[in-house]
């Protein structure tokens, strides 16, 4: 056991009735800012802590002591990680108990059958990727066809703000980029699940989760370089800015038991192979989650609360000539609208943009009329996913859109012609933001039950 957590048996053995979510400071999250630069679960400010948490379940050791807004990777790079901003703090109005299952398949192995829901097996290349089928069912949020849905009466205003805020084109590096750092890796059937040592910082209580993981030999954590490592090594799970507090987000779809399995904060170490993580979101992939998600006020892998791996698009999916789902973007904090949220998302930060900002679960879809002759063949398959299903408000960096690294070649963005220049034209105004209905105040009051197993 080092310094930085608390081993997950351990933690489990903890438990105790009543266990709330810990404190920290406004204070704290002021001096781990790095506003747009990154992205880390943000503070619990002291104003909103609350000692109310579930009554049955959450280590009662781990509370976060801070929960800054931007700590994270202070890099831009077009292959390192979103800088993502996960934000939590302790709950009151999400469900008592995990919308999914708070009981584990398998034990100590991923042993069920083959997942029927989408109709894609575990991939034995590690692959993952939703060219295979979706992760969720057909009638999740994340599938849904938003050509005709109406735009909300402000979407004239928050577009034109950020264009007037972020020249020239209104996104977090001024023009439209895209991020190839994260991977989501295929559990084969039979995986081994691995606890984990719980690193404090960077887990909350009752918003994470603290299940084994199937985690397969020669997978990789965001930002690995493009070399694989060897199939029967676990140390591309070593991610070099662990230390520095960087994302290190790692996702695990586990198809065959109908897990995802979402982390932000995660490393195996390379010499020793101890896991250590922060925060894990575990969502049941056979079932379709109402507006509560995995509960109001509630974050998750990302600071919106909702999940990684369904919004992000794929080389596989761009070669196939579609993307069939909504995909994820990220804006700074100062251009997020100030400590609201609108559905999907459950959970937001202590962001800071003005009431013509956009909040967390926005959701921005390209105008109809945008004319998508003008890019390139495969920047066209995003622009027309970007015109049906629009884009989702998840987190906090500059990189706007982010798809799935291909170090894994089952399809690469050469291929396509895809790179992270490849939609810079595009304005905020050539985008309508759809209506969502009214924004929740952010309280960071979430209640919920984790998934011990």
């Amino acid at each position: 056991m080092t310094m930085r957590g608390t081993w997950v048996a351990a933690a489990i053995l903890a438990v105790a009735c009543g266990g709330g979510g810990g404190g920290g400071t406004d204070t704290a999250a002021t001096a781990a800012t790095t506003d747009g630069t990154g992205a880390g679960p943000t503070t619990m400010s002291s104003e909103t802590a609350s000692t109310d948490g579930p009554t049955t379940a959450g280590p009662t050791t781990v509370g976060p002591s801070t929960d800054p807004t931007t700590a994270g990777p202070t890099s831009d790079p077009t292959t390192a990680g979103p800088t993502s901003d996960p934000t939590t703090g302790p709950g009151t109005s999400g469900p008592t108990t995990d919308p999914g299952t708070t009981t584990d398949p398998g034990t100590t192995t991923d042993t069920t059958g083959p997942d029927t829901t989408t109709g894609a097996g575990d991939d034995s290349t590690l692959c993952a990727s939703q060219a295979e089928g979706p992760y969720f069912p057909a009638d999740a949020i994340w599938y849904h066809d938003a050509s005709n849905d109406p735009v909300a009466p402000d979407s004239d205003a928050i577009t034109q703000w950020m264009v007037q805020n972020a020249p020239p084109n209104g996104w977090g590096t001024g023009t439209m980029r895209i991020d190839f750092s994260i991977t989501a890796i295929d559990a084969p059937a039979g995986t081994e699940k691995r606890p984990f040592e719980i690193d404090n910082d960077y887990y909350y209580t009752p918003d994470c989760d603290v299940a084994p993981i199937p985690l397969p030999p020669g997978g990789v954590v965001e930002d690995y370089p493009q070399d694989l490592p060897p199939a029967d090594s676990f140390e591309g799970y070593d991610c070099s800015g662990y230390q520095e507090g960087a994302d290190c987000h790692m996702i695990v779809v586990s198809r065959s038991e109908q897990r995802l399995y979402e982390i932000y904060h995660a490393t195996v170490d390379a010499q020793t192979e101890q896991f250590s993580a922060g925060c894990l979101a575990l969502w049941d992939t056979s079932k379709i989650y109402d507006l509560d998600g995995r509960g109001q006020q509630c974050t998750s892998a990302d600071a919106a609360g909702f999940p990684i791996a369904p919004l992000l698009f794929s080389a596989e999916e761009v070669a196939a000539g579609e993307i069939n789902h909504a995909i994820r973007f990220i804006l700074p904090n100062s251009m997020i609208r100030a400590k609201k949220y609108v559905a999907p998302a459950t959970h937001g930060t202590n962001t800071t943009g003005p009431t013509t900002s956009i909040p967390y679960g926005g959701h921005m879809r390209l105008r109809a009329d945008y004319p998508i002759e003008d890019l390139s063949p495969g920047a066209q398959v995003i622009a027309k996913a970007l015109q049906k299903y629009g884009m989702y408000m998840s987190d906090g960096g500059n990189i706007a859109l982010t798809a799935q690294s291909d170090v894994y070649g089952c399809a690469t963005w050469a291929d396509v012609g895809v790179d992270s220049f490849s939609l810079a034209d595009l304005k905020a105004t050539d985008f309508e933001v759809i209506d969502h209905g009214p924004t929740i105040d952010v309280t960071f009051e979430c209640e919920r039950t984790p998934i011990m197993e």
